[in-house]
């Protein structure tokens, strides 16, 4: 059986076909293979990239695609960091006007419409409520003039365009609003995603291209000749095996360890990166039951984002500056207070307390040094750093923008080669290639395709869950739930076929790689976690053949997990 949608690579982007025809892999991107796979490390590159968030993939999918050869580097999991842990929105940068930051506006404005279109599977439009109060910092001139000038620069479509609500209609959109000083709403289009997943299959589209690509392998150490940067030494963080990889080029896209990584190359560097942390409590809808996603005004001045997904509401982000543990960072009690007032500010007829959060996660972003600056008004742009070594390096900038961003390295790989020895790149070809899923003729297409895929006899519910989330994919899925059906597993048939494609086409390894970065389970729906934990670790222990130390540290971590998850607050205000 044809496991993945990959048309002529396998393992990582590689076909492995022994001499003696005993060892045949076809069209998989699986930890399974990883030892075999590693051997393909041994060639020269044209590009290494470290760092597998949305930032390397989507470089590496530009790359690959415009005819480099390409190998790109994760310490964690793929999206493990920032590209997990945002508000979850491909959205048009509508806060920045108040930075004056016309050009971002702009750009990642028409950027998201580029993203739906290619990965309609993975976005979906979102009308936003916008409320304005009599003693807020939007009014209904403000508010007015605001959307429309973001409607013309994001380029809106005209279905999409804002509209202007009174306070009658506003409360029929979401009677849980605050009722005194309501003077009425703007009404606008935002795109809710899973970042997560959009880095998942951007990264599998660059896989299928021919990229190659590990996670839980660390950069170490950066390798030179006569005092130019020639490749990385990886270290396997699965055995501690180190490998040494050369490339023509290597892009630092690491993310919030950009700077570990600029000071690995050059020690002396001052560090241009501010990271602030930003958290989200998710309530279910029983308690908090919002059915209008809501953008509003906190008590100091930031904006936050309440938005119903999935039977949960979930609200954030809070933006305060962050100098804690990177790869996990935690919320403060600060932090958790600072959220709930909001809500209770905003929503004063929704009595959630702590104890009502059923789930949290904390992201770090980025940003570049400004200084005198408040984290909320620093800018999210990205800027590019180029060392004396000529390790490049990629910081700031917003997910939405993320295939810009990655034209503009590669772009920069091109003018140098074609200065350096006149080698002559392509121009990007991404703007309107699909993504990994979305090869169902963009959004009018995928409403064909999920339209016929509910029809073909298999359980709506499941089906509708898989279109929303793998795209065309969902066909290799119905494949591994038929195996399912027909075998003995130790899951319900449909939760055997995702774990079994997330296993062979996702390079899944550990369950929370499953539970949290491929289904987004931890953070919506935990409860499932909890159930499914035992049975989907066993059927792991099988694939991978891990023994019961493994088993013991896997289940570990993801109990660890689970907790943190539910009991956000892990420090205490000094």
């Amino acid at each position: 059986m044809e496991t993945c949608r990959q048309s002529d690579t396998s393992v990582y982007g590689i076909n492995y076909i022994s001499l003696e025809g005993v060892f045949q892999l076809t069209n998989t991107f699986s930890n399974k293979y990883r030892q075999e796979a590693k051997q393909q490390l041994n060639k020269q590159f044209d590009l290494i990239i470290v760092g597998g968030g949305i930032t390397g993939a989507g470089i590496a999918l530009d790359a690959v695609t415009r005819g480099l050869n390409v190998a790109l580097f994760e310490m964690q999991d793929f999206a493990a960091g920032t590209s997990s842990r945002s508000t979850k929105l491909v959205h048009g940068g509508l806060r920045y006007l108040k930075n004056f930051e016309i050009k971002m506006v702009a750009e990642v404005g028409k950027e998201r419409e580029i993203v739906y279109e290619n990965g309609p599977h993975i976005t979906t439009p979102e009308w936003m409520l916008l409320p304005f109060y009599d003693e807020g910092t939007f009014g209904p001139f403000t508010t007015n003039i605001g959307l429309r000038l973001y409607d013309f620069l994001a380029g809106v479509k005209k279905k999409e365009r804002r509209k202007m609500l009174n306070k009658e209609e506003t409360l029929n959109n979401e009677p849980l609003l605050r009722r005194e000083g309501l003077a009425g709403s703007g009404y606008y289009v935002e795109y809710k995603t899973d970042d997560a997943r959009l880095t998942m299959e951007i990264l599998k589209k660059a896989v299928e291209n021919g990229a190659v690509a590990f996670n839980y392998m660390k950069v170490d150490q950066f390798l030179y000749r006569d005092g130019k940067v020639v490749g990385v030494e990886a270290v396997d963080q699965l055995n501690d095996e180190s490998v040494l990889v050369y490339a023509d080029k290597v892009v630092n896209a690491a993310g919030p360890w950009v700077d570990e990584l600029r000071a690995k190359d050059n020690p002396s560097l001052k560090k241009p990166l501010f990271h602030t942390k930003g958290v989200h409590l998710v309530f279910d809808n029983i308690v908090f039951p919002l059915t209008q996603a809501i953008y509003f005004d906190s008590p100091d001045g930031r904006m936050i984002f309440a938005i119903p997904r999935d039977g949960k509401t979930y609200v954030g982000t809070t933006d305060t500056a962050y100098t804690g543990d990177l790869e996990n960072p935690t919320a403060s009690l600060q932090d958790r207070t600072y959220l709930m007032r909001a809500i209770h500010e905003m929503f004063p007829t929704v009595n959630v307390n702590e104890q009502d959060i059923e789930s949290s996660w904390s992201g770090i972003r980025p940003l570049i040094q400004q200084e005198g600056k408040d984290p909320s008004e620093i800018s999210r742009k990205d800027e590019i750093f180029i060392s004396d070594s000529q390790l490049i390096s990629i910081a700031g900038g917003k997910l939405t923008g993320y295939r810009k961003m990655a034209q503009s390295i590669v772009d920069l790989v091109a003018s140098q080669w074609k200065s350096e020895n006149g080698r002559k790149l392509p121009e990007s070809k991404t703007k309107k290639m699909p993504l990994a899923g979305g090869e169902v003729g963009g959004s009018k297409g995928f409403e064909q395709f999920k339209k016929k895929v509910l029809q073909s006899g298999y359980p709506e519910e499941m089906l509708e869950k898989w279109v929303n989330r793998y795209g065309a994919n969902t066909e290799k899925l119905i494949e591994f739930y038929e195996t399912a059906i027909h075998e003995h597993v130790f899951l319900e048939a449909d939760i055997w076929a995702e774990l079994m494609y997330t296993l062979e086409c996702e390079a899944v390894y550990k369950p929370v790689d499953f539970f949290i970065r491929r289904t987004g389970a931890l953070f919506f729906d935990i409860e499932f976690v909890k159930k499914y934990k035992k049975p989907v670790i066993q059927e792991m222990k099988d694939y991978f053949q891990w023994d019961d130390q493994k088993v013991k540290q896997h289940t570990e971590e993801l109990d660890k997990a689970i907790y943190e998850a539910q009991n956000p607050v892990k420090e205490e205000l000094k």
